[in-house]
């Protein structure tokens, strides 16, 4: 998402105006103009940044945490708070339909126009749900928010003190010019244990996807630039040409350094999810209806749907041995394309796309690719066929 900072002035016309109609409305926007609490004040001041400087917000499901970032003098984004949510709902995975509950996951942007100081749920503000790519891939629902209230039916449902506390620090950052705060939100936080654990789920390749945009932030600790092309997330690249969300995604530029950064870590975090692979067992976790952070245990009641909040499930997943993914691998040099795309599933699960490579006709190559375009899982196979890309 490019950066832009919108003048003071202009932020302070279009929360005026957000202001007037919510006096008009209840009269509750007073609660918007709250201060940001002395002690975050103090911890700004120790960090090295200010109320006014821009932020951005991180927010993982699965601990049921959302962090908020404040950028420093020398443009570099600081870890300024974690906040533990009061309530999320649905499962770990993107958000696809309305009504389906579930939180949204993937890179938004929240503008001041987003900002809701007349909300039933105390503060709330909206996260910018469908983007681009979501309405290019047909995903419904709107109007998910982060409010107060611990209720959620697809939001990030946070306390009334925790709302208050982080629309002060969202107003501040847009008093001070910044024109969109990023939001990215995560199924969970992209360790080499969870991506691990999680290896197996039908959603691994859209999280590997939102991996890429963390690993950029994590090394520069800047925000991503984000874009979208061949139906996924594309982080600082500039194109040669037209971007879509859903077609294939034109010749990118991108910094040498930066690449050169990122892939070592993503490298070590691969070696790294290997290695755990041997001995953690994959699972796909299933929520009654969605979590909340450990700290509101005691207090459930308080939250919406408590009966629902009885801990997630872990269903194992079973493996496919290798060695019938090498047996399915050999016959692809004689088989149909449908033969080859089955193949193709079962290696990207077993992390064997090298044994389907070498085995792989070359007439079966364009099927392949676009395959490992549309399924994440099988980048690794999109790699093999191009080792000099």
């Amino acid at each position: 998402m490019e950066h832009r900072i919108l003048k003071p002035a202009a932020v302070a016309v279009a929360f005026a105006g957000l202001s007037l109609s919510a006096c008009q409305d209840s009269g509750l926007s007073h609660r918007s103009l709250a201060p940001v609490p002395p002690e975050t004040l103090a911890k700004m001041a120790q960090l090295g940044t200010t109320k006014e400087a821009p932020m951005l917000i991180r927010a993982y499901k699965k601990e049921a945490e959302l962090e908020i970032w404040k950028q420093g003098a020398d443009g570099n984004y600081i870890h300024l708070k974690t906040f533990p949510m009061c309530r999320w709902s649905g499962q770990l995975g993107p958000k696809t339909q309305e009504g389906d509950r579930q939180v949204p996951e993937g890179f938004y942007s929240i503008t001041p126009a987003q900002m809701n100081p007349n909300s039933s749920y105390y503060l709330s503000f909206n996260v910018g749900y469908p983007n681009q790519l979501d309405r290019a891939l047909g995903h419904t629902g709107g109007t998910i928010m982060v409010h107060g209230a611990c209720s959620s039916a697809g939001c990030f449902s946070m306390t009334d003190a925790q709302i208050a506390e982080i629309y002060a620090i969202a107003r501040s950052s847009f008093d001070g010019g910044q024109r969109a705060i990023q939001m990215q939100s995560y199924p969970f936080r992209m360790t080499a244990e969870n991506l691990a654990k999680h290896r197996l789920d039908a959603n691994i390749g859209f999280w590997k996807n939102l991996k890429e945009g963390n690993d950029v932030f994590e090394v520069t600790k800047q925000e991503p630039q984000v874009a979208f092309c061949g139906r996924r997330y594309v982080f600082n690249a500039t194109p040669s040409g037209a971007m879509d969300p859903v077609s294939a995604c034109p010749p990118l530029k991108r910094d040498p350094e930066l690449v050169a950064s990122v892939s070592a870590k993503a490298a070590k975090d691969d070696e790294k999810i290997a290695e755990l692979s041997q001995s953690v067992k994959p699972v796909r976790v299933v929520y009654e209806d969605g979590g909340q952070h450990p700290s509101f245990a005691s207090k459930a009641g308080e939250a919406s749907r408590p009966e629902a909040l009885t801990g997630p499930t872990e269903i194992a997943l079973e493996e496919k041995p290798a060695r019938a993914v090498d047996k399915s691998a050999q016959q692809l040099a004689t088989k149909s394309p449908v033969v080859t795309m089955a193949a193709a599933k079962a290696a990207a699960q077993s992390h064997e796309a090298s044994t389907v490579v070498r085995a792989l006709a070359p007439e079966h190559h364009r099927e392949m690719s676009a395959l490992a375009d549309e399924n994440g899982p099988t980048a690794s196979i999109k790699k093999a066929l191009n080792p000099k890309k």
